[in-house]
């Protein structure tokens, strides 16, 4: 059967892919690196990223003058976005206001027990494992979701996360009716396993199945609530990594340092140093393993013109980075999704 090929004209000829297309190119300026705000949590999860691997050792700087030199620096080499996260950035919440000054579009990652001041006008990223009774067993912290919805209440920058584990899964209904019931939005992320870990978060063939069609279900019961599409749905529970799916575009899988994030990411530690080896979103993850929500929406959005082979796959494409720019841009509105239905990679031959 022989294939069409397409000129990326007549894939926007399209109106309602042109109008999507013209509204989601206004970012493609977005420059981003993270930073690690503190080496201290309230808290302690299991499977966490960041008490794994070296960066939980370095020595915090917590010099107000020293980090705002740093993020003069970054704007200075063209930085337009910035991720912090660390342990706990709600900890150091004078070090969050000096980044938001200097650079204001951002996000930070929280666990969502200590408010963020209102004045810093970054979207905010409040991770959710599930329940209170799986949140106090994973977690260790008691009635969290109470607590969570309760700093953020009618508050514009708070977008939920909730993490899908094997062990979870079923309790995403329970928690994101809970939330479209209190007003808050919601979007979805995968545990991806740290570096050498064995326990019982890792998922498993079985597991990604049955977290496939529970994020498809509440996809479509909570349009209003839910930030997804389904073309996230099929880059996140894919049998094989994002990074063997579309090719990882971070420093640490990515030799290259001529264009994209290999010439511009970078990670900082606690001590206001990176290095380019372990430089990624979410360091030491098992980048084989890694379907994490951050990796996506650089790795995948990275891959425009393999999308813009035929009119499918390039309004999957859209919709996933309308997705991504709902979730981490303040005054970024998500559209309807173009693509009711799941579009496979480019190239999958699964």
């Amino acid at each position: 059967m022989e294939t069409r090929e397409y000129k990326f004209a007549d894939i926007i000829a399209d109106p309602p892919v042109r109008e999507r297309w013209e509204k989601v190119r206004r970012y493609f300026f977005l420059r981003e690196s993270t930073y690690d705000m503190t080496n201290r949590c309230n808290i302690r999860c299991e499977g966490c990223y960041y008490f794994n691997g070296d960066k939980q050792f370095a020595v915090e700087n917590r010099d107000p003058a020293a980090w705002k030199q740093l993020l003069a620096a970054e704007k200075e080499r063209g930085i337009t976005f910035v991720v912090l996260a660390g342990a706990e950035p709600s900890l150091v919440p004078e070090l969050c206001r000096i980044c938001y000054e200097t650079i204001d579009l951002g996000a930070i990652a929280t666990n969502g027990i200590k408010a963020i001041p209102a004045d810093i006008g970054y979207k905010i990223h409040i991770s959710a494992w599930g329940n209170d009774q799986t949140s106090l067993e994973i977690r260790k912290a008691k009635d969290m979701l109470v607590h969570q919805m309760a700093n953020y209440r009618d508050d514009p920058r708070a977008v939920f996360v909730y993490t899908f584990t094997p062990v979870n899964i079923d309790q995403a209904r329970q928690v994101t009716r809970l939330l479209a019931d209190n007003g808050h939005k919601i979007t979805f992320n995968m545990f991806s396993s740290p570096v050498g870990y064995t326990g019982p978060l890792r998922h498993t063939a079985e597991t990604l199945g049955h977290t496939r069609d529970t994020m498809s279900q509440l996809l479509q019961e909570y349009p209003e609530t839910v930030i997804y599409s389904h073309y996230n749905i099929v880059a996140h529970t894919h049998a094989k990594g994002l990074h063997d799916v579309y090719g990882c575009s971070y420093p640490r899988m990515n030799p290259s340092t001529d264009i994209g994030l290999g010439r511009s990411f970078r990670q900082y530690r606690t001590d206001l140093q990176w290095d380019r080896d372990a430089s990624c979103c979410v360091p030491d993850t098992d980048c084989a393993d890694c379907r994490h929500y951050a990796a996506g929406s650089a790795v995948v959005t990275a891959r425009m013109y393999r999308h813009a082979s035929d009119p499918e796959h390039f309004k999957a494409w859209l919709d996933y980075v309308d997705t991504y720019l709902a979730v981490w841009v303040m005054g970024y509105e998500k559209g309807n999704n173009l693509c009711d239905y799941a579009v496979k990679p480019p190239e999958d031959d699964l």
